[in-house]
């Protein structure tokens, strides 16, 4: 019988498998009798003549070689890659490695052929815009010359150590920036037909968050921005506090504007894809299922209570009980760091709460098989493992939970996944 790790483990590999993305594209991106469809959405071939591929984030290569091999054959296209390696770009795209997690020129560059690309669409383009997480950074432009590129990037530092959450940070990126909140899409506004694809790496039903939203009405407003500005204890750089201060800032794109009139939207994956793929695996290992994520974007700490004494509520004789959670939750990091990341902090502060207590497991993994400034995507603890941790106390103050793990065999191992739907805990118990 597989101990409650080795399930926990099972659970959350099965989980990838099912939410693998190239799966999932297949299933709502196709050509059918010369129609290309799009979750409902249906684009008639003999309505264009050429079509632009622009893939950004972390899922950017497997979005774009899946797209590429969609079109080939049926139109000619152009287009951009940005993403942090070329594990496979396809070769009529212009592939640029991004920056991350701050921008930089390399940045400046990715945004300035993506707008050239945008403002070329014209009204026999179908423009595809491939978005995932992470390209916040890795594309970036000031909306006004009187920024610099080195100002955005102190901005973006400030914002990640700021403590808002990510809504709040890409609302006051948006605001700021000549690609983001909408305006890639405006620079589309003569194409034909503009089809954004997403994998979702924030919260539910934020479609606008998702890489600060460059081709989404923005929800998000000026006024709001400022009143976020006054939360925030750092001076923010220079000519970005004019820039919030000033009268002439213009509001970013809402869906009213006409940029959007011919615009559609699919979220291919994100997080809830997660939940219901774990909660699959574990009926199939024979536990109770029960999906809960009200603890997104909390501290690691509360996040950890908060989903052990949901656990302990569950808890009944003769029952298997799995507790499922996906999102994120924060650690803020004060001094020099070891080797590790939130998922697997949590994990190790998950098992103190557990150390002695009855067939308990916790697992925490990013989907994107990578945590923090480690080479592994989360860990998994039971309730031995403090016990016989080589001084896990001290591991948690030093943020060094990766060298704990590693040590122990109880590091999570994927490599990149090429995909990102944000964290995923998963808290399993028998009596």
């Amino acid at each position: 019988m597989a101990t409650l790790k080795e399930q926990a483990r099972q659970i959350y590999l099965r989980t990838l498998e099912a939410a693998r993305l190239d799966t999932h594209l297949a299933e709502k991106v196709r050509w059918a009798d010369g129609v290309l469809q799009v979750g409902e959405h249906s684009f008639p071939l003999e309505h264009y003549r050429r079509a632009v591929i622009i893939a950004l984030g972390k899922a950017a290569v497997p979005m774009a070689a899946y797209s590429a091999d969609l079109l080939r054959g049926y139109l000619p296209f152009t287009g951009l890659v940005l993403a942090p390696e070329n594990s496979g770009a396809p070769a009529e795209l212009t592939f640029l490695r991004g920056s991350h997690p701050f921008p930089d020129e390399s940045s400046r560059r990715a945004a300035e052929l993506a707008l050239e690309l945008a403002r070329e669409a014209d009204d026999e383009t179908l423009v595809l815009w491939l978005i995932s997480g992470g390209a916040s950074a890795m594309m970036e432009m000031p909306l006004v010359p009187e920024v610099s590129m080195d100002e955005m990037a102190a901005f973006h530092r400030m914002l990640v150590h700021s403590g808002l959450n990510i809504a709040e940070m890409n609302a006051l990126r948006k605001h700021v920036s000549a690609v983001k909140g909408g305006r890639l899409a405006v620079a589309a506004t003569n194409a034909a037909t503009q089809v954004t694809l997403l994998v979702s790496d924030v919260p539910e039903g934020r479609l606008d968050v998702i890489a600060s939203g460059p081709t989404i009405p923005d929800g998000s407003t000026i006024n709001y921005c400022r009143v976020l500005l006054s939360r925030l204890t750092e001076p923010l750089p220079a000519a970005i506090a004019e820039l919030f201060a000033s009268p002439e800032l213009p509001e970013t794109p809402k869906q009213n504007d006409p940029a959007f009139a011919r615009a559609f939207y699919l979220e291919v994956l994100s997080s809830s894809t997660l939940c219901t793929e774990a909660a699959v695996a574990a009926r199939d290992l024979g536990f109770e299922a029960v999906v809960d994520n009200g603890c997104d974007e909390w501290a690691y700490d509360k996040a950890a209570v908060y989903l052990l004494y949901k656990l302990a509520r569950l808890r009944q004789p003769g029952k298997r009980i799995a507790l499922i959670s996906a999102g994120e939750v924060s650690v803020p990091v004060s001094g020099p760091a070891g080797t590790g990341g939130r998922n697997q902090h949590f994990a190790l502060y998950a098992a103190q709460l557990i150390d002695g207590m009855a067939n308990t497991a916790v697992l925490s993994a990013g989907s994107d098989g990578l945590d923090g400034n480690s080479p592994a995507a989360g860990a998994v603890v039971d309730t031995a493992t403090w016990e016989h941790a080589v001084d896990p106390a001290g591991a948690l103050e030093r943020f060094d939970s990766g060298t704990v793990f590693a040590a122990m065999g109880d590091a999570i191992v994927t490599g990149p996944t090429g995909n990102n739907l944000r964290d995923l805990r998963i808290l399993l118990a028998e009596d």
